[in-house]
């Protein structure tokens, strides 16, 4: 079943945004200044990012909706944070074989041309199912205070849909395979490029059912 997000006030928001324990050190980010999200929109040729997308068809489809769901889609993602996942592929500080080789190739001219397709094109439109729904619904927008989880929605925000000046990722209509294995590896720490450790410090405290219960609700996020 497809879930919808309801308005929330703005009253609401503020008392999700103080939800999260971690502390103010840890949770600091270097958000891309606005000049920079500008410039990567701007400057990046959709164009020559389709021509060059080619070779990511396999993977991620050729509209940027993965047929794969253990593989992320990529339509309407936000350009600043994917190229800053190619970069980080690249340099390793991301660690993954396939995408390493991937982009050894790429300048950064060529990642923000792919950044700029991706992010031109209409995200994927997926579906809930209704197990454990409602526990991922209250996860996304009021975390977890007990065991000190922020809403996901005060980073992600409200509707799924990222924010681009802090490189944070669209959610919504994310394949729930790919979401629950990346939140596994922040988990585990085998994913480890998240600025000041806040994923890792989020995806710690979260068990496999509440992951699965977050994974299916934002899958079908639209």
């Amino acid at each position: 079943m497809r879930n919808s997000l309801f308005v929330v006030s703005l009253s609401v928001l503020a008392s999700v945004c103080s939800v999260s324990t971690i502390n103010a050190s840890e949770a600091k980010t270097e958000a891309a200044p606005a000049a920079e999200v500008a410039d990567i929109l701007s400057h990046g040729d959709a164009a020559a990012g389709k021509a060059a997308s080619a070779v990511c068809a396999g993977c991620h489809g050729v509209d940027g909706v993965a047929a794969i769901k253990a593989n992320p889609n990529l339509a309407g993602q936000g350009a600043p944070y994917l190229v800053k996942q190619l970069q980080e592929f690249k340099s390793g500080v991301r660690q993954n074989a396939i995408m390493a080789g991937m982009v050894a190739g790429l300048d950064q001219k060529a990642m923000e041309n792919l950044a700029a397709y991706y992010a031109s094109l209409a995200p994927a439109e997926g579906e809930s199912n209704s197990e454990d729904l409602q526990l991922g619904l209250d996860i996304f927008r009021g975390g977890i205070t007990s065991i000190g989880v922020p809403a996901c929605m005060s980073c992600h925000g409200p509707a799924g849909g990222g924010n681009d000046a802090a490189k944070f990722p669209a959610l919504s209509g994310q394949n729930a395979d790919y979401l629950v294995t990346t939140l596994q590896n922040f988990r585990s720490g085998a994913r480890s490029n998240d600025a000041n450790k806040m994923m890792r410090l989020v995806a710690e405290r979260l068990s496999d059912r509440e992951i699965a219960a977050l994974a299916n609700y934002l899958q079908g996020l639209h």
